[in-house]
């Protein structure tokens, strides 16, 4: 197990967002937390990376407790974060921005990333190597943050809502390229309001409502699972 996450307590200010979330990742897995806007899950992952250190409960990284840590520290454990807003360098080129990202991996699992092997993974950015990143469209530019994280090298990988503002096009070649990074080894955390796009790249999923898990299991259970689904999900 890479990832457990035991009853998790977060809040902001007086509004608590968590009420004892538990999560497990393996690894090597893609596992999804799904749910409507506003239900806790950008919150458990920022919860899990110490940006927003948790008030109760237990983050446990490849067996050690790191809670609330800095997000510097947990980054150079090993744990990558792709964030919603991305946070390129506008002014920077896109092989700048890769390479403000590189640094060397934690651990002996990690895969030691270059340019050029995240250029194998998004062929677009090869072609727009030069190209300030505030120049990109909104897919180029989560590609750009995507990659950037892999020049951390890291051994799992926080993705929230890497699907939000996309075209359909755009979408369905970011599920490919996220695909491709699943069969490298990359294990996988995904915080994903678009269902549809999550399921199809999971092993296993979590159903969450008002910062409470209702529904664990595999995608092949969540599928069979209508009234999940239909209360949770909108499917």
């Amino acid at each position: 197990m890479i990832l457990e996450v035991q009853d998790l307590y977060t809040s902001y200010g007086l509004s608590q967002i968590l009420f004892g979330i538990s999560i497990t990742v393996d690894e090597g897995e893609c596992v999804s937390l799904l749910g409507r806007n506003g239900v806790g899950k950008t919150t458990t992952l920022r919860s899990i990376m110490g940006l927003t250190p948790p008030r109760r409960g237990t983050v446990r990284f490849r067996g050690q407790d790191i809670t609330g840590q800095p997000a510097y520290r947990i980054a150079r454990l090993g744990v990558g974060f792709v964030p919603e807003e991305r946070r390129i360098f506008p002014d920077l080129s896109v092989r700048e921005n890769l390479e403000v990202g590189r640094k060397a991996a934690a651990t002996s699992h990690a895969t030691e990333w270059t340019v050029e092997q995240v250029y194998d993974i998004f062929p677009v950015l090869a072609n727009l190597n030069d190209r300030k990143g505030g120049y990109l469209s909104g897919g180029e530019q989560q590609m750009l943050t995507v990659g950037r994280t892999l020049m951390g090298n890291p051994d799992l990988i926080l993705l929230d809502e890497p699907s939000e503002g996309l075209a359909p096009l755009v979408v369905r070649d970011l599920s490919e390229q996220i695909q491709r990074l699943k069969e490298s080894g990359i294990t996988i955390l995904l915080c994903e309001q678009n269902a549809k796009f999550a399921i199809a790249l999971s092993d296993r999923a979590y159903v969450l409502e008002k910062g409470q898990v209702r529904f664990s299991g595999t995608i092949e259970d969540l599928q069979g699972n209508d009234e999940i689904r239909q209360q949770y999900l909108a499917l």
